[in-house]
This record gives structure tokens, sequence and C-alpha cells, in this order.
């Protein structure tokens, strides 16, 4: 689970499906020119409606945790599938966003043995710190049957 914004703190643009597509415009904000050589992807974005935006299949690797480990497993990029909710650290997630998600993880859940559903700030401490504190973890546990976190 990421949280991401781009330009940082803005919502509805195109700024992340062009990062993900490698097609970033870093003329199109300041922002963009410091992150414009970054090959990174996820499986899945949620947008702040709740849209859902698959990048990659999730039988294949997506390139969203970097430098990571879970549960004494390094590299999770090879045994994960990213899902990047549109948000930041210090703004609400909305419900439509927790509803989409929630079904996301249910779908997930018939079809690869999910255990848990962690952050990024989980998988990277120290180096990350998305969903970050707006984000509910308590809503979203409700919502779900596997153990997150």
């Amino acid at each position: 689970m990421h949280g991401i914004s781009l330009p940082p703190g803005a919502f509805g643009g195109d700024g992340i499906e062009r990062l993900f597509t490698n097609r970033l415009d870093r003329a199109a904000h300041p922002y963009y020119a410091t992150i414009a050589h970054l090959r990174v992807s996820a499986h899945f974005l949620i947008r702040r409606d709740g849209a859902l935006v698959q990048f990659v299949p999730c039988d294949e690797r997506a390139w969203h945790a970097g430098e990571s480990s879970w549960r004494g497993r390094e590299r999770c990029n090879d045994f994960s599938i990213g899902v990047e909710v549109e948000g930041s650290d210090d703004i609400r997630y909305t419900a439509p966003q927790y509803t989409m998600l929630a079904r996301l993880v249910k779908a997930l859940q018939r079809r690869y043995p999910i255990a848990d559903v962690a952050g990024h700030s989980d998988v990277a401490p120290g180096r990350k710190t998305d969903p970050g504190p707006a984000f509910d973890w308590t809503r979203l546990s409700r919502m779900l049957t596997p153990r997150i976190r």
C-alpha cells in the first residue's frame, strides 16, 4: 500500500499515470524534473473518487517497493502487489478509496495467498512514510479479513 500525489499535494491530474508509464513531462511542473528519471510502476492506482486503474498485470513484477523487506523477506517487488492510493501523508483518504481498496484486496485474496496488507512505510521504514498518518488502518481492517500491517 502506497500513497501518492503528483505534484505533491495535488490530486486529479495525469502525473501519476505518466510517471508509471514512463511519460512524465519534466517541464509540466518543477517537481517533475526531480523525478522524471525514475522508472517505477505499480499494479494498481485508486483515485480519490474510487476509480481503479491497473498498470501492471498481477502476475508480473512492478517496481513500487524499492529497497524493502517484509517478515524477513527482502525485495518486496518480487512477491507483492503494489497498490497506490491517491493521497498524501497529511490529507485524509476518501470513503470511495477505502471501499475500492477493500474490494480490490478481497478480489486479490480469491486469486492469491495474501496474508498481509502492509504500507510502504512498513516495508521500507525510515525511507518511506506512505501511506502516512492520514491513512485509517483501523477503518481498512474492519473492512477486511486478512491481518494488516
